[in-house]
């Protein structure tokens, strides 16, 4: 199960550079059910992804090299690039009324620069053991507008997008 909320940002840590770094290349092979492939840096997966906006069934597969590249070649739309940046988000803060059974020390923001021809759009995720946390979450200040919601942010539905 994967549960994650998206948010826009407000501005880039200004150390960006300084956190891990992930260069990840990813298509659709169908986006209804969701069935993308991807590779990130040396590895590859082929993932299927159920129905739901904040949480959802999530499954990944390994794929080798040349199993990515024949299925890339039947990927439905754009293919996306983006850097992803893992940012940990230390003691994190959460809604007055939310009483965890385990609050976490720290989370990660992933934070996706997208290239062209998507940028400059960026999109930040954070994911969660359950529902409740992620509902309960008070993100840093220097993430913006919750775009969980929206399915106009959802990769699936920007690899479909005509330019």
């Amino acid at each position: 199960m994967e549960i994650e909320r998206k948010f826009l940002t407000k501005e880039l840590p200004a150390d960006l550079d300084a956190y891990p770094c992930l260069v990840i290349e990813q298509a659709y092979l169908n986006t209804n059910p969701t069935i993308r492939i991807r590779k990130q840096d040396d590895t590859y997966y082929l993932t299927y992804k159920g129905k739901g906006l904040m949480a959802r069934e999530e499954y990944n597969l390994p794929l080798n090299k040349e199993a990515y590249h024949h299925l890339l070649q039947k990927a439905d739309g754009n293919i996306i690039t983006k850097k992803r940046y893992l940012i940990p988000v230390e003691n994190p803060s959460f809604s007055d009324n939310y009483v965890p059974f385990k609050a976490p020390e720290k989370l990660t923001v992933e934070l996706d620069v997208f290239q062209a021809p998507f940028a400059p759009l960026i999109i930040a995720e954070v994911e969660f053991p359950d529902e409740e946390m992620a509902n309960a979450f008070l993100p840093p200040s220097w993430l913006g507008e919750d775009v969980t919601n929206d399915t106009a942010y959802h990769n699936a539905t920007l690899s479909q997008k005509i330019f």
